[in-house]
Protein backbone atom coordinates (compact mmCIF):
# COMPACT_ATOMS: atom_id res chain seq x y z
CA UNK A 1 0.00 0.00 0.00
CA UNK A 2 1.53 2.81 -1.36
CA UNK A 3 1.93 6.04 1.57
CA UNK A 4 1.14 3.64 4.47
CA UNK A 5 3.75 3.01 6.85
CA UNK A 6 3.25 -0.19 9.28
CA UNK A 7 4.66 0.06 12.99
CA UNK A 8 4.78 -1.87 16.47
CA UNK A 9 3.64 -0.27 19.18
CA UNK A 10 4.03 -0.48 22.83
CA UNK A 11 1.64 -0.11 25.82
CA UNK A 12 1.49 -0.52 29.56
CA UNK A 13 -2.30 0.09 30.18
CA UNK A 14 -4.41 -1.88 27.37
CA UNK A 15 -7.46 -0.42 28.37
CA UNK A 16 -6.00 2.93 27.91
CA UNK A 17 -4.51 1.86 24.60
CA UNK A 18 -8.00 0.70 23.39
CA UNK A 19 -10.13 3.51 24.39
CA UNK A 20 -7.15 5.79 23.13
CA UNK A 21 -7.27 3.74 19.80
CA UNK A 22 -10.88 4.46 19.60
CA UNK A 23 -11.08 8.17 20.06
CA UNK A 24 -8.40 8.20 17.41
CA UNK A 25 -10.51 6.29 15.52
CA UNK A 26 -14.10 7.68 15.91
CA UNK A 27 -12.06 11.59 14.71
CA UNK A 28 -9.98 10.12 11.38
CA UNK A 29 -13.82 8.39 10.56
CA UNK A 30 -15.48 11.74 11.17
CA UNK A 31 -12.43 13.28 9.24
CA UNK A 32 -12.51 10.61 6.43
CA UNK A 33 -16.50 11.63 5.83
CA UNK A 34 -15.61 15.12 5.45
CA UNK A 35 -12.33 14.82 3.11
CA UNK A 36 -12.54 11.09 1.58
CA UNK A 37 -9.32 9.92 3.37
CA UNK A 38 -9.11 7.92 6.64
CA UNK A 39 -5.13 7.86 8.07
CA UNK A 40 -5.67 4.58 10.55
CA UNK A 41 -5.91 1.91 7.92
CA UNK A 42 -5.61 -0.92 10.79
CA UNK A 43 -4.90 -2.05 14.23
CA UNK A 44 -3.97 -5.76 15.17
CA UNK A 45 -3.63 -6.25 18.27
CA UNK A 46 -1.57 -9.51 20.06
CA UNK A 47 -4.46 -11.31 20.74
CA UNK A 48 -6.46 -10.67 17.61
CA UNK A 49 -8.07 -14.20 16.05
CA UNK A 50 -9.34 -15.15 12.70
CA UNK A 51 -11.68 -17.47 11.93
CA UNK A 52 -12.81 -18.02 8.15
CA UNK A 53 -17.10 -19.45 8.35
CA UNK A 54 -19.48 -19.68 5.27
CA UNK A 55 -19.10 -15.28 5.40
CA UNK A 56 -16.08 -15.07 5.45
CA UNK A 57 -13.08 -14.22 8.24
CA UNK A 58 -13.95 -12.94 11.16
CA UNK A 59 -11.84 -11.05 13.53
CA UNK A 60 -12.19 -11.40 17.47
CA UNK A 61 -9.80 -11.31 20.91
CA UNK A 62 -9.16 -14.15 22.43
CA UNK A 63 -11.16 -13.61 25.65
CA UNK A 64 -14.33 -12.74 23.52
CA UNK A 65 -14.81 -15.99 22.17
CA UNK A 66 -18.15 -16.75 23.97
CA UNK A 67 -19.61 -13.46 22.21
CA UNK A 68 -18.46 -13.81 18.81
CA UNK A 69 -19.59 -17.85 18.99
CA UNK A 70 -23.22 -16.83 18.13
CA UNK A 71 -21.97 -14.80 14.83
CA UNK A 72 -19.97 -17.52 12.99
CA UNK A 73 -22.05 -19.50 10.36
CA UNK A 74 -19.82 -23.34 10.93
CA UNK A 75 -21.82 -26.18 11.78
CA UNK A 76 -22.03 -27.62 15.27
CA UNK A 77 -18.96 -29.93 15.15
CA UNK A 78 -16.45 -27.15 14.32
CA UNK A 79 -17.89 -25.10 16.44
CA UNK A 80 -17.61 -27.27 19.60
CA UNK A 81 -13.93 -27.66 18.79
CA UNK A 82 -13.49 -24.44 18.14
CA UNK A 83 -15.41 -23.28 21.85
CA UNK A 84 -12.83 -26.30 23.46
CA UNK A 85 -9.81 -24.98 22.56
CA UNK A 86 -11.20 -21.06 23.35
CA UNK A 87 -12.06 -22.10 26.17
CA UNK A 88 -8.63 -23.49 27.31
CA UNK A 89 -6.86 -20.41 26.11
CA UNK A 90 -9.26 -18.32 27.99
CA UNK A 91 -8.56 -20.22 31.40
CA UNK A 92 -4.95 -19.55 30.86
CA UNK A 93 -5.41 -15.64 30.22
CA UNK A 94 -3.01 -14.60 32.84
CA UNK A 95 -0.30 -15.86 31.44
CA UNK A 96 -0.72 -16.19 27.88
CA UNK A 97 1.67 -15.30 25.84
CA UNK A 98 1.76 -15.22 21.93
CA UNK A 99 3.66 -18.26 21.29
CA UNK A 100 0.94 -20.61 23.43
CA UNK A 101 -1.59 -18.92 20.88
CA UNK A 102 0.30 -20.01 18.20
CA UNK A 103 0.31 -23.40 19.52
CA UNK A 104 -3.21 -23.86 20.18
CA UNK A 105 -4.35 -22.11 16.63
CA UNK A 106 -1.98 -24.52 15.17
CA UNK A 107 -3.64 -27.61 17.03
CA UNK A 108 -6.81 -26.36 16.43
CA UNK A 109 -6.75 -26.14 12.89
CA UNK A 110 -5.22 -29.80 12.90
CA UNK A 111 -8.19 -30.78 14.97
CA UNK A 112 -10.34 -29.12 12.52
CA UNK A 113 -8.35 -30.93 9.77
CA UNK A 114 -8.23 -27.64 7.56
CA UNK A 115 -6.49 -24.47 8.29
CA UNK A 116 -9.78 -22.41 9.73
CA UNK A 117 -8.39 -19.95 12.23
CA UNK A 118 -5.72 -17.49 11.99
CA UNK A 119 -3.25 -15.81 14.22
CA UNK A 120 -0.98 -12.90 12.31
CA UNK A 121 0.29 -11.66 15.16
CA UNK A 122 2.14 -14.06 16.00
CA UNK A 123 4.22 -13.47 12.64
CA UNK A 124 4.47 -9.72 12.85
CA UNK A 125 6.10 -11.01 16.19
CA UNK A 126 3.89 -9.21 18.66
CA UNK A 127 4.40 -9.63 22.68
CA UNK A 128 1.64 -8.97 25.04
CA UNK A 129 0.81 -5.49 25.57
CA UNK A 130 2.10 -5.00 21.63
CA UNK A 131 -0.06 -3.91 18.69
CA UNK A 132 0.63 -3.42 14.53
CA UNK A 133 -0.68 -0.28 13.59
CA UNK A 134 -1.24 0.77 9.32
CA UNK A 135 -1.17 4.40 9.03
CA UNK A 136 -1.49 5.74 6.09
CA UNK A 137 0.82 8.84 6.24
CA UNK A 138 -0.20 10.60 2.75
CA UNK A 139 -4.26 10.78 4.21
CA UNK A 140 -2.37 12.27 6.99
CA UNK A 141 -0.37 14.94 4.85
CA UNK A 142 -3.55 15.50 2.85
CA UNK A 143 -5.52 16.38 5.67
CA UNK A 144 -3.11 18.74 7.53
CA UNK A 145 -3.51 20.41 4.11
CA UNK A 146 -7.03 20.23 3.08
CA UNK A 147 -8.86 20.70 6.26
CA UNK A 148 -10.49 23.43 7.27
CA UNK A 149 -10.05 25.49 10.39
CA UNK A 150 -13.56 24.03 11.78
CA UNK A 151 -12.19 20.70 12.01
CA UNK A 152 -8.32 21.51 12.62
CA UNK A 153 -9.12 20.85 16.17
CA UNK A 154 -10.52 17.45 15.39
CA UNK A 155 -6.74 16.65 13.84
CA UNK A 156 -4.96 17.74 16.27
CA UNK A 157 -6.88 15.76 18.57
CA UNK A 158 -6.72 12.46 16.74
CA UNK A 159 -2.42 12.68 15.82
CA UNK A 160 -2.28 13.90 19.62
CA UNK A 161 -3.81 10.04 20.47
CA UNK A 162 -1.71 8.82 18.18
CA UNK A 163 2.04 10.33 19.52
CA UNK A 164 1.30 8.57 22.33
CA UNK A 165 2.28 5.48 20.90
CA UNK A 166 4.10 6.01 17.63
Amino acid sequence: MAGTVSKVVRFTNEEEFLEDMEEAMERFTYLASRYGVNVIEGVLLWDYVGIRDEEGVKIFRVGEFPYVEGTLKVDLETLRTLERYFDEMESRWEDLTTDEINYFVEMLNEALGEERVYYEAYDLGLDRDEAYIILNIKGLYYLENVVDAEDRHVLEEAVSILMKYV
